[in-house]
């Protein structure tokens, strides 16, 4: 067995590909491999010297041991981006494509019989699946791509370059626990901040709270007591608030 070598791996995954019919699948894997090659090409990666496995509804990548980590890192997700804007322009929203990306880097090995043995490659794949990273492109509907790195990546490329701003990645713990997977990661959105709180939603009529009660305009004089089912806090009593609990 070959001794492994340090590698950037990078995966690529598009959103909701199973639930489109034949023609949309077969168009998707038509057009997800011309805009990955574009990105590389625009961006200097040295095309030729990744090693790429496609997956149908993605594509796994090992990237050559020259390859730029912050040009990977920070701005192959904003271009790929721009290139699916323009792929995506004018088409039913079945067929437009959105991304997963992920990348992550360490040791692998180029000599596999089925693939490219390694951690690294492992933990880019998990990343790349986590429900983690899907939540949060479903949160920015307008967004062509969610990017996720490993800790690793972000400390030492995304916080010490100004290429993208750090207060804008999401920290997560990306996990999959029926796969026994769990670790701390990044995302970002290019033209997003995916670190800003969601807002919550604009109060419309009575609002229910989490015990399913309903409380609105309330004016009480003297004693009265309001609760949950399990808490209900008495109002007008000797210490002002007496909570009791049921």
């Amino acid at each position: 067995m070959a001794d492994p070598s340090r590698h950037l791996v990078l995966t690529v995954d598009v959103e909701r590909y199973s639930g489109r019919d034949n023609v949309l699948q077969w168009r998707v894997q038509q057009a997800l491999p011309r805009i990955m090659q574009r990105a590389r090409e625009e961006l200097g990666l040295h095309p030729d010297g990744w090693l790429v496995q496609p997956s149908g509804d993605g594509q796994l990548a090992i990237l050559p041991q020259d390859a730029s980590e912050r040009t990977v890192v920070t701005r192959l997700a904003p271009t790929v981006d721009r290139l699916l804007r323009e792929h995506n322009h004018g088409l039913a929203p079945e067929a437009r494509i959105r991304l997963r990306i992920a990348v992550h880097e360490g040791l692998v090995h180029l000599n596999g019989g089925n693939g490219f043995p390694g951690e690294a490659v492992v933990t880019a794949c998990r990343l790349v699946d986590s429900p983690q990273l899907k939540a949060v492109l479903r949160r920015f509907p307008d967004a062509q791509v969610a990017l996720i790195v490993s800790d690793r990546l972000y400390q030492d490329v995304v916080r010490h370059y100004g290429d993208l701003r750090p207060e804008h990645f999401l920290r997560v713990t990306a996990s999959l626990p029926e796969k026994s997977f769990a670790a701390v990661a990044w995302i970002h959105l290019p033209g997003e901040n995916a670190a800003a709180e969601q807002p919550l939603p604009a109060a419309t009529g009575d609002q229910p709270c989490a015990g399913g009660q309903t409380f609105q305009h309330i004016t009480a004089h003297g004693p009265a007591a309001f609760g949950n089912g399990n808490v209900v806090t008495t109002y007008g009593s000797a210490d002002g608030v007496t909570p009791h609990r049921y």
